[in-house]
């Protein structure tokens, strides 16, 4: 499709919708053009977005359409079924979306946190240079353990909850930079690793992966998202390709703050599986079924519903676009 010469044919539609939009008040002609013009233009953008998607126009038709809605349909509050969409479209699609960047993160860090812990065994005069004997016994004995239990349990669950939250949001906050990233998932690594090789030296891996495994799945999976979005976040900055720098932050920095949104609720799951399931009195293989199990339903959301809703916005399907998406995903 030659796009100079879609876009010369249509540019007076898409004008005349964009005045329409602007009027404060609308004669019932206008209003009925203001409609037939807004599925035209959103007929437009679908063929645009499937046959040649230039970054720069889509932009402008997607902010043309959505003023479009707005006028023609009146303010409206935030509803359950907007929260619903956003739970089943546009978090799960954007997750999807850049899946190959957190994934990237986790295997990296998995296997970092694998060779330090492994370098920490084969050299246990590395455990003294941390920490007195007397300290790593009252670690490996009391501390460890009774951290699940220190505090009641809706306390605890509040305190893991945000904080988990403010490392996560950190992360995708300070992504533009980099670094910052990547220093706090060494930071992230280093620790687990030292506590695990303490753990295991002492004979208590069995404690240390009965008690970490249930909510610690699915934690820190939420922590190599974050991780994930703010090192993309990093290179939309670095290589925007098409787009100017601050197009391609624009536009993955509303997908980083839908992220961020959909994490409060998958942070929260851990903090209520930390709070009341690690420090329970079942059986150890039943507190890491309950864990597995819910780290395998994360997998499970974001392959299908993210998967779908993902394509469904890539074809450019007009009924999906008219839905509205909180997020980009394409």
């Amino acid at each position: 499709m030659d796009l100079d010469a879609y876009v010369t044919e249509h540019l007076p539609s898409w004008q005349r919708l964009d005045a329409l939009s602007r009027n404060r008040r609308l004669t019932g002609e206008e209003a009925d053009e203001l409609i037939d013009l807004y599925q035209r233009v959103a007929t437009h953008l679908s063929v645009i977005r499937s046959a040649t998607p230039d970054a720069e126009l889509v932009g402008y038709l997607s902010a043309l359409l959505a003023r479009a809605r707005s006028r023609a349909a009146g303010t409206r509050s935030a509803s359950w079924s907007d929260l619903g969409r956003f739970l089943a479209r546009s978090f799960p699609a954007a997750m999807y979306r850049m899946r190959w960047w957190w994934i990237g993160v986790m295997a990296a860090s998995t296997v970092a946190a694998v060779v330090m812990t492994w370098w920490m065994l084969e050299h246990p005069s590395i455990e003294s240079s941390l920490a007195s004997p007397a300290q790593i016994e009252e670690m490996v004995n009391h501390d460890f353990e009774d951290y699940y239990s220190e505090y009641a349990a809706q306390s605890f669950a509040f305190r893991v909850w945000t904080n988990n939250f403010w490392l996560a949001a950190t992360c995708i906050a300070l992504g533009v930079f980099g670094l910052p990233v990547v220093y706090m998932l060494y930071l992230n690594v280093v620790n687990l690793a030292v506590v695990a090789a303490i753990m295991i030296n002492h004979g208590r891996g069995d404690l240390f992966f009965g008690l970490i495994t249930p909510h610690g799945l699915l934690e820190l999976t939420c922590l190599f998202v974050a991780a994930g979005v703010g090192l993309r976040l990093f290179w939309a900055w670095v290589s925007p390709g098409d787009r100017t720098r601050v197009q391609a932050l624009g536009e993955e920095g509303r997908a980083a703050i839908g992220v961020s949104l959909g994490l409060v609720v998958l942070l929260l799951i851990c903090g209520i599986i930390e709070a009341f399931v690690t420090p329970s009195g079942l059986p150890t293989w039943a507190r890491i079924g309950i864990g597995v199990v819910v780290w395998a339903g994360f997998w499970v959301y974001v392959f299908t519903a993210g998967r779908w809703a993902h394509n469904a916005s890539e074809t450019g399907d007009v009924e999906e676009f008219e839905r509205g998406y909180s997020v980009p995903v394409a």
